[in-house]
């Protein structure tokens, strides 16, 4: 099998603050070297063997990339903005911008967000195949009505959808605050499923996601971290519910 290769160029801009446009000006500089010898050619192809040293700086390729966030409020979870600024702009790390969201949380709902830039692994955790759990915790505007957690239970049709949700767990702490566990990604969805029950979300705050839970002591709003090896191969392989 053939050794995967990268560009010269486009590594120096995933490991560095410098632009493709910059690491090539670098290059013609004589600032990198690969394997000990002075490279300028930006189109040279690495492999993960090569040491490519820039600024006298030993530079490593990030690879795949997977992150927990406490996402605060008035963040969006786009790849692009008109209104708020992007989760993204909380990260400090080379080449953020190819770091996505992996699924949705909307402006106002805080809590657990992960990022990544490996798409078969955001795949794996978004795809309503996999019918990963996620957990949230909601505030309501009233007290809940009766058999509010056996009408989540066994589905809720929504306004202008064709089918219903699929079963939703209803934790309730008290007649206003609950922890809702939910396998799909529709838009809007928690806030939807108690709309139809004729009550109104007034916060709403993710706890978990795919068997990876918020820490907020360790993770206040507005940090991150990388997870470990454990974390990403057993949030890939949760079992289905």
């Amino acid at each position: 099998m053939a050794k995967q290769t990268q560009r010269l160029d486009k590594f120096l801009a995933s490991t560095t603050e410098l632009t493709r446009s910059l690491a090539k000006k670098a290059l013609h500089r004589g600032e990198v070297s690969v394997n000990g010898e002075v490279v300028k050619n930006p189109g040279v192809q690495l492999t993960a063997e090569d040491e490519v040293v820039w600024l006298e700086q030993s530079l490593k390729s990030w690879g795949p990339r997977y992150l927990l966030m406490n996402k605060p409020a008035g963040y969006e979870c786009t790849s692009r903005s008109s209104h708020h600024p992007l989760v993204q702009d909380l990260l400090d790390l080379p080449d953020k911008a190819s770091i996505h969201p992996v699924g949705r949380l909307d402006v106002e709902t805080t809590g657990l967000l992960l990022l990544t830039d490996d798409g078969q692994w955001l795949h794996k955790i978004t795809s309503p195949r996999y019918q990963k759990e996620k957990v949230y915790f909601a505030e309501l505007a009233e007290p809940l009505v009766e058999g509010a957690a056996a009408s989540l239970a066994e589905g809720v049709l929504l306004e202008g959808e064709e089918k219903p949700t699929e079963p939703a767990k209803l934790e309730i702490l008290d007649p206003q605050r609950v922890r809702l566990t939910v396998t799909e990604g529709r838009y809007h969805l928690v806030r939807r499923l108690f709309a139809a029950l004729g009550n109104r979300v007034v916060r709403l705050h993710r706890e978990a996601v795919a068997g990876l839970w918020l820490d907020e002591k360790a993770l206040p709003a507005g940090s991150w971290r990388h997870l470990s090896e454990e974390e990403v191969q057993g949030a890939a392989q949760a079992p289905r519910v």
